[in-house]
């Protein structure tokens, strides 16, 4: 979704006594922990707190941490040893991002005791068989490991608590917002996707399996019938693109694949409908910014999906074509009720926390964490 960079930090202010020194480890590039922790730095750097972020180097070419007020250092091992031998604390995101800040603050021999937090924002249900076991182990290393866990949305938290997590926490991530957004004209993108006398639908996501795209085409399949039939535009990339183009053209689908976007907020502006097919999601981004900007949505039930939106869309249950293609047919037929889910999700969203609330949540966090370690 939109990478657009928040505004840079207000001049840092003395946080206590000595700055915090604090680490944040991103364990890869997607869109919604980078965007997070881009919107976390720039929090924390206008309080005063140091913060140094280690992620894959075309992270910070899309989210110029450095911008926020952070030092970036990569993702190798090395480098992530080193930033944590001088942190106050260590801040991951993600299992797997926990795991490797583990691992570099076990091999610290000078015997620090280093605070770790690890944020779980989420991911596919685990396998069946060995990938299922390795999954459950890693998670219960993490968990163990973490001096608390926050959880993105509450199934996370139980999930944490599960694995032996000693203290898990609910704490919503906030959706940065975009910094001088270009004005939307819709008609323009719609003449520019080649959806000017038709509906245009979206979905944002990398295309890995989890996403569902694979149901989402099923559905496309039903609309071929629709009068005017509705354009499926879907923005993202990933190693799914062949084995869906190969599909869309076999079957004559009415789909388009565009890769990765930087203006997918303003793709999604234009939609009629957003569609999130997902196996699972925790707080996803696109669901956020479809309410956001009062573009009607239909989702899978799924993970953190009904307690994120609450009434503001159409659930149906993940695995269903038949119901997902019938929700969106639904919705195209009726202006009343995509009119009536745009208020609603505009009212859902102003129920979530802001930047700002979620950076002085994180900031409350490590307060305490650090008091504990004061004689």
């Amino acid at each position: 979704m939109s990478s657009s960079p928040v505004s840079p930090p207000a001049p840092a202010q003395p946080y206590g006594r000595e700055p915090l020194r604090t680490v944040q480890v991103l364990g890869g590039a997607g869109a919604g922990s980078c965007a997070h922790v881009r919107s976390l730095a720039t929090g924390l750097a206008a309080r005063g707190v140091r913060v140094t972020v280690c992620a894959p180097v075309e992270a910070e070419g899309t989210f110029d941490f450095t911008g926020a007020g952070a030092e970036f250092t990569p993702d190798a091992a090395a480098a992530l040893r080193a930033a944590c031998a001088g942190a106050d604390l260590v801040h991951a995101h993600g299992v797997r991002a926990g795991m490797r800040a583990a691992l570099a603050l076990r091999g610290d021999r000078r015997g620090r005791r280093v605070p770790l937090v690890v944020t779980w924002h989420g991911g596919a249900p685990e396998p069946a068989g060995p990938l299922g076991r390795v999954s459950r182990l890693l998670e219960r290393h993490v968990a163990r490991a973490a001096s608390v866990v926050l959880g993105a949305s509450s199934d996370q938290v139980d999930l944490a608590r599960s694995r032996g997590a000693r203290d898990a926490r609910l704490a919503a991530v906030a959706v940065p917002a975009a910094a001088g957004p270009e004005p939307v004209e819709p008609e323009k993108i719609r003449a520019e996707l080649g959806a000017v006398e038709r509906p245009l639908l979206i979905a944002v996501g990398s295309l890995v399996a989890r996403r569902g795209y694979g149901l989402l085409l099923e559905a496309a399949r039903e609309w071929r019938a629709l009068d005017p039939v509705p354009l499926l535009v879907i923005a993202g990339e990933g190693p799914l693109r062949a084995e869906l183009s190969r599909r869309i053209e076999a079957e004559a689908l009415p789909v388009r694949l565009l890769g990765r976007r930087r203006d997918a907020d303003r793709l999604l502006a234009a939609a009629d409908v957003a569609v999130l097919p997902s196996r699972w999601e925790g707080r996803s981004l696109l669901a956020q910014e479809a309410l956001r900007a009062g573009v009607a949505l239909v989702a899978t039930r799924v993970g953190g999906v009904p307690e994120l939106v609450g009434d503001a869309a159409v659930l149906v249950p993940f695995g269903d074509a038949g119901a997902l293609a019938d929700a969106v047919t639904g919705l195209l037929a009726d202006p009343g009720r995509r009119a009536g889910l745009a208020e609603a999700g505009r009212v859902q969203a102003a129920t979530w926390p802001s930047e700002d609330e979620t950076v002085a949540q994180v900031l409350s966090v490590y307060d305490e964490l650090m008091d504990r370690r004061r004689p």
